[in-house]
């Protein structure tokens, strides 16, 4: 360790190191200061505008240990599915990979700005705003979860792409010209927080569930599991909903070719319209899917963005096989619809979106009006990443205007409109 130690101050001083935590801690406390319920519109504005002025001051040693601590504040979470697997080993290693990719990343960006600079004659600090507003549209392993912009969602200032280069823009100018007042640009980035047009509907029941991981996949107890989810229902035709919602894989087996429950869920839905996660089989490979039953039919939506590493896996065959012997104890990947479903209900139309992909700019095409969220987040808790997943869907609901209906197992469910959360 002690040589270790050495090896590090050799490129990096103290100094750098502090930087470049500080930078990352301040672009991360909008998550964590949500996460335990302390964020507040004016703290995440002014740690946003910290984060980007100090960033483009910098040079690249203190954006390596900048995009390194980011990938870790912001994505530890994702080892923690590994502990499901037995591979508590792992990760720590995980976290190293990640970390070590976004740390990676912004080395690059910052290199290249600077090389860039000193071949054109141009300000080296211009060329650091134009890459970093574009690392939001760079997704590692198709993985689009980091957005600078996203420390905005819940500030005084907008998180559309202009508003984001308005203020990068005035960062850069502010440090250039060493002049406070080119700060003021940022004023046309404010965006008073958006009221709700209308009522929340009062006919929608959604589900939330609290069911691990290991207990999900026990066979021995889907009967009381599927019986709760029935008494779930039955309550929510006592209180004369129209639509009850229920997470990801609350019935985690091949929905299509169990007729028993088929049954008793259309019957269900003569009295109300059921939207439910499951498996799905079509004869060759397992699709994560959505059930839908209401006007005496039944339709099945099935996942678009699979989960990289977890659904899909993104290396060659030969590798992709190891990986899902080793790791995931032979399982074969699962197999992603090639386009987006959109449902009715009660002459409202909904757009299909299980967990990850509704994080994904790619669901929300056309600008869906309404949408139903389906998640499973007992892979990863406890952590932050139902906060973030939260975060991310108050971003695309504020961009889009799509009100967005979350139904989740082992975390809360809600409803975002406008960008707003409501329990």
């Amino acid at each position: 360790m002690e040589i270790l130690l050495i090896k590090i101050r050799r490129y990096f001083n103290t100094l750098e190191l502090t930087k470049g935590f500080l930078i990352a801690l301040f672009s991360s406390a909008f998550i964590y200061l949500n996460h335990w319920g302390f964020s507040y519109p004016i703290i995440n504005t002014i740690l946003g505008i910290i984060t980007l002025y100090w960033l483009l001051r910098e040079g690249q040693k203190v954006w390596f240990i900048s995009g390194t601590f980011i990938g870790l504040f912001w994505f530890w979470w994702i080892a923690m599915s590994l502990k499901h697997y037995g591979y508590l080993w792992a990760i720590p290693i995980e976290m190293l990979v990640i970390s070590f990719i976004y740390g990676t990343l912004f080395l690059t960006f910052a290199w290249s700005a600077e090389k860039l600079s000193s071949k054109l004659a141009f300000p080296a600090v211009f060329m650091k705003a134009f890459l970093l507003f574009i690392v939001s549209y760079i997704h590692p392993f198709g993985f689009d979860w980091f957005k600078p912009e996203l420390m905005f969602i819940e500030s005084y200032l907008g998180i559309e792409k202009w508003q984001f280069a308005l203020l990068l823009l005035a960062s850069a100018l502010t440090i250039w010209r060493k002049q406070l007042a080119y700060l003021l640009i940022i004023l046309f980035a404010y965006q008073p927080p958006l009221t709700v047009q209308g009522s929340l509907s009062d006919e929608i029941k959604i589900v939330t569930t609290h069911t691990t991981v290991q207990d999900k996949w026990n066979e021995t107890l889907h009967p009381k599991q599927f019986d709760n989810l029935f008494k779930e229902i039955d309550q929510a035709i006592r209180e004369e909903k129209k639509l009850v919602i229920l997470p990801e894989s609350v019935f985690p087996l091949f929905l299509n070719r169990s007729e028993e429950l088929i049954g008793k869920l259309n019957y269900k839905a003569k009295e109300i319209s059921i939207v439910t996660g499951a498996l799905y089989w079509d004869g060759r490979t397992p699709i994560n899917s959505t059930y839908i039953f209401t006007d005496n039919k039944i339709t099945v939506a099935n996942k678009v963005i699979l989960v990289t590493f977890g659904e899909s896996n993104p290396l060659p065959d030969f590798l992709s096989n190891w990986v899902n012997r080793v790791f995931y104890d032979g399982a074969v990947d699962y197999i992603a619809s090639d386009h987006v479903t959109d449902y009715k209900i009660d002459e409202h139309t909904y757009r299909n979106a299980i967990c990850f992909e509704a994080t994904s700019e790619q669901l929300y095409a056309g600008e869906p009006k309404n949408m139903i969220v389906l998640s499973n987040n007992g892979w990863f808790i406890p952590s932050i990443e139902p906060t973030l997943q939260k975060l991310l869907l108050q971003y695309y609901s504020k961009k889009y205007g799509t009100t967005i209906y979350h139904a989740v197992n082992m975390s809360e469910s809600y409803v975002v409109k406008n960008g707003r959360v409501y329990p």
